[in-house]
């Protein structure tokens, strides 16, 4: 899992979010799968490189300035990933408020170009941004995009929305339930039914200039892979979906790999025992750990065993994939650790028109949502939404 996290927060150089050799330097310096080794050597270079953007800005060099900051907001996000089963630690707090606070002096730097916005939801606002091509406020094709499972919204930039701005798309990216801010100052946990946080999401939207209402596409990342599909499937005002990747059923991706024992007690045992083998399985393995760890916190749920018996509810069956209307890309990573075979499992499932993609491992994109491969990525998922929204590009 270290490794796949280095390739993740390498990855976005792509767009101006990494250095290769900043990278490189302090993978090296990490001790085995130590937490509190990654957080310090991630916490070390994105401190330095903080402090380059803020010296840089105080010299008046903005540019500078502007790039130094997306870096350590990366790198701030990195080092907080793997203290996630201790989510309120000093630390992880700490660095999720710097990743934060860097980007937002990216956008304050940059101008109305990258708008923070808050949007209406039940009693609190969604945090997020508006990225445009322009300050024209021209109508263009627009595509909202949100994370998963462990994604927070300044990472969406890099994901997704400045590839969106430089193909000539407005782009909304924002925080739902159990993401970024919401789970972190105001305990709001993830929810089955996106549909009711897409759907304000999207009116919201619809009243801005710069979104063409008859061109707007819904875009969900690793376990928004399930989230986009499950709130389109109730939203027909969208032009075109992109599962990135697609996920069919959440708890599939976990029920194959849990030991036929521990199954049984997680399924139908009673809970003392079942716990007990829950919290076994996490001490011999660090993925399941952190996993289980973060899924508890994110679900708003007790414990792992608790985590377990709430992620059936995450499934597309019972018919909600065929009621998905609009155009979907479906993509698919080779070698995807996460949930191998969901892509195509929904791709089996879905009655409106469809495009799987497979991306792999010889061209370097077989990784779970294609991480260290955002230009083949991007490449293959513009090209089909210009196609779908008959739009041009810039």
């Amino acid at each position: 899992m270290p490794a796949f996290e280095t390739l993740r927060a390498a990855g976005y150089s792509d767009y101006g979010g990494a250095s290769l050799g900043e990278v490189l330097a302090t993978a090296r310096r990490v001790r085995g799968h130590s937490a509190v080794s990654w957080w310090t050597e991630w916490s070390r270079l994105a401190d330095r490189i903080e402090r380059v953007a803020t010296g840089c800005e105080d010299s008046g060099h903005v540019e500078s300035a502007r790039r130094a900051y997306l870096r350590a907001s990366n790198y701030h996000r990195t080092a907080e990933f793997f203290l996630r089963q201790e989510p309120y630690d000093a630390r992880a707090l700490g660095s999720w408020h710097r990743a934060r606070d860097c980007f937002a002096s990216l956008a304050r730097l940059t101008g109305p170009t990258i708008t923070p916005v808050e949007i209406p939801y039940q009693d609190t606002t969604l945090p997020g941004y508006l990225l445009t091509v322009d300050t024209s406020g021209q109508p263009r094709p627009t595509i909202i995009f949100h994370g998963g499972f462990d994604s927070i919204v300044e990472e969406l930039y890099l994901a997704g929305g400045a590839a969106a701005v430089a193909h000539g798309y407005t782009c909304l990216i924002f925080d739902g339930p159990g993401q970024g801010r919401l789970i972190r100052e105001q305990g709001l946990p993830f929810r089955p039914d996106w549909e009711h946080v897409l759907t304000p999401v999207l009116d919201w939207a619809l009243r801005r200039p710069e979104v063409d209402a008859d061109a707007v596409a819904l875009m969900g990342m690793s376990l928004g892979g399930y989230l986009a599909p499950r709130a389109a499937a109730f939203e027909p005002r969208l032009a075109a979906l992109v599962a990135y990747d697609g996920m069919y059923d959440f708890y599939d991706t976990v029920r194959g790999r849990l030991p036929a024992p521990v199954l049984h007690l997680v399924e139908q045992g009673p809970d003392a025992p079942a716990r007990a083998a829950v919290r076994a399985l996490g001490a011999m393995n660090a993925t399941a750990r952190w996993s289980l760890g973060n899924g508890a916190w994110t679900f708003g749920v007790a414990g792992a065993l608790e985590f377990l018996r709430a992620m059936p509810a995450y499934t597309l069956a019972g018919g909600v994939a065929e009621r998905i209307s609009c155009p979907t890309l479906v993509l698919a990573a080779q070698r995807d650790h996460l949930a191998p075979g969901q892509a195509e499992l929904l791709r089996q499932h879905l009655t409106a028109p469809a495009s799987l993609v497979r991306f792999t491992a010889d061209e370097g994109a077989g990784e779970h949502c294609q991480e260290g491969a955002m230009a083949v990525l991007h490449q293959r998922v513009f090209d089909w939404l210009d196609e779908t929204l008959e739009h041009g590009g810039r």
